[in-house]
């Protein structure tokens, strides 16, 4: 959604961070680089690109070689400072995005946040002798000199076809994606042909040291919380109430919409705080259903919604993986990478 009113605002933003960006570019600015492989995952564009999906699936290969971390800030966190996910943590403490990732790989590898990007990086580098740091959202964190920056955007809202904030939704300008190694663009559909893949790779006129990959969101065969599983197949037979707090829930309702129509949507904020009002909303809601319903939420929101006691053994998530075309190729990129600096 463009805001042309507010054009002259995002010129003067665009002043600012060109600038900031310069000054890293010629050093007045400083970058630290660490002495362990670092890959950035990030984007362009504030709101929902499949960050999340992204470092799964990136998390969920090289943790089987390397002693893998992730840092990121835990947006929305009650807390503050350097913080590690464990058994004791939750979405309040560390965020319910980096919740939601120690829920999905548990001691397969380490996930700090902290506002302070260096001195998180170096913590849980020295603490938990990290071989493998993957940074969460640092695209614009220009502090840390990453060695891979994995640059993400939406198929449905392209940073190419975006403006700066406040116009557009760029955190900053398009020409920006140059320092990007890697592109890759995000919840595409599934029968995606190569003349709208090289349409769009026209369109971002990629460097020689650019690779452009195109993914999609693959959702499991069944619904699930910590006690029960229900197949998608069944999903005809209820009445279903989905709850959203995600930037972008347009891809988990057209995919619930495959099995049934009797849908009820709450939709909220992206990392909503629910409130006991929510949740008392939601219930009253939820009862109003019929005989057979269901009450339904994304993977990322399920870590918070699970916390309440009314409602924590009737919501249900439905898990998501990412997938992502020529992908030995894009692993080979990465494996490259670690394995180079490694050495």
């Amino acid at each position: 959604m463009k805001r042309w009113y507010f054009y002259p605002f995002s010129l003067v933003f665009h002043v600012v961070i060109s600038t900031r960006n310069f000054l890293y570019k010629i050093k007045i600015l400083k970058s630290v680089q660490l002495d362990i492989p670092v890959i950035n995952v990030g984007n362009l564009s504030v709101g929902g690109t499949g960050k999340s999906p992204m470092i799964m699936f990136l998390a969920d290969f090289l943790s089987r070689d390397y002693k893998l971390g992730v840092l990121s800030r835990g947006y929305a966190r009650k807390s503050k400072g350097y913080l590690t996910a464990n058994y004791g943590t939750d979405y309040k403490t560390i965020g319910d995005e980096a919740q939601q990732l120690f829920e999905r790989f548990r001691n397969r590898l380490v996930i700090g946040v902290s506002s302070d990007r260096i001195y998180g990086a170096r913590k849980l580098i020295a603490d938990f002798e990290i071989e493998v740091l993957l940074l969460d959202d640092a695209y614009q964190h220009r502090k840390i000199r990453p060695g891979l920056n994995v640059l993400l955007t939406d198929y449905s809202d392209p940073y190419f076809c975006d403006f700066i904030l406040p116009a557009g939704n760029l955190r900053e300008s398009r020409h920006e994606a140059k320092r990007a190694d890697v592109i890759v663009i995000t919840k595409c559909p599934e029968a995606l042909s190569e003349n709208q893949k090289s349409h769009i790779i026209a369109k971002i006129r990629p460097g020689k040291h650019q690779k452009i990959f195109f993914s999609s969101i693959e959702y499991a065969q069944e619904i699930c919380n910590r006690h029960d599983a229900i197949s998608d197949i069944k999903l005809s037979d209820y009445e279903v109430l989905l709850v959203t707090g995600i930037a972008n829930p347009q891809p988990l309702v057209k995919h619930l919409k495959n099995f049934t129509q009797k849908i009820r949507h709450l939709k909220y904020k992206d990392h909503h705080n629910f409130s006991k009002a929510d949740i008392k909303y939601i219930y009253d809601t939820y009862q109003k259903l019929g005989e057979k319903k269901v009450l339904i939420t994304s993977e990322k929101d399920y870590v918070r919604l699970e916390t309440f006691e009314s409602i924590k053994n009737i919501v249900f998530y439905w898990p998501i993986n990412l997938t992502i075309d020529r992908e030995t190729e894009f692993k080979e990129i990465i494996c490259s990478y670690v394995k180079q600096v490694k050495k």
